[in-house]
């Protein structure tokens, strides 16, 4: 997952964490991962094409904590389905509203949860890892009626 994370987050997010300073931390973030998918209150996922992984997620009770596909498939409309899928799950599980943390200066991913039904709460807080930038709260219904047209 971490071959899949690291590209897109270093190009999604070089305005947020220059990489010269502040370079992707791929050993906090893999042993991150490790810690979640030992856990029994996250449910993490992969998405495969070909066999290959090309996307992640993972999913806290209500709360999206990652996601992602490779850079490859961006625009492809995989980020979409496997989005969608993972929304269902949610909502399979009986949880009716989502919430996910975006960085304010990832415009890409923004523009990318907007589209889909997202809405900023108004709430913020800030990254544990360094500068600490701002994170934006985003909640969507898991009713559908979140959902827009592509």
């Amino acid at each position: 997952m971490l071959d899949v994370q690291e590209p897109g987050a270093v190009r999604a997010l070089v305005s947020v964490f220059p990489q010269d300073t502040h370079p992707f931390p791929r050993e906090e973030i893999g042993r991150l991962w490790l810690e979640e998918i030992e856990s029994a209150e996250v449910d993490c996922y992969v998405v495969l094409v070909a066999g290959q992984v090309a996307g992640f997620a993972a999913v806290r009770a209500d709360e999206l904590l990652h996601f992602g596909v490779g850079l490859e498939h961006w625009g492809s409309g995989l980020a979409r389905a496997a989005h969608d899928t993972v929304l269902d799950l949610m909502r399979s599980r009986g949880e009716s509203t989502a919430w996910l943390r975006v960085f304010a200066g990832n415009g890409r991913g923004r523009r990318f949860y907007e589209r889909l039904g997202w809405t900023r709460t108004g709430g913020a807080s800030r990254s544990d890892y360094p500068p600490y930038p701002e994170l934006l709260r985003y909640e969507r219904p898991l009713d559908g009626q979140g959902r827009r047209s592509p």
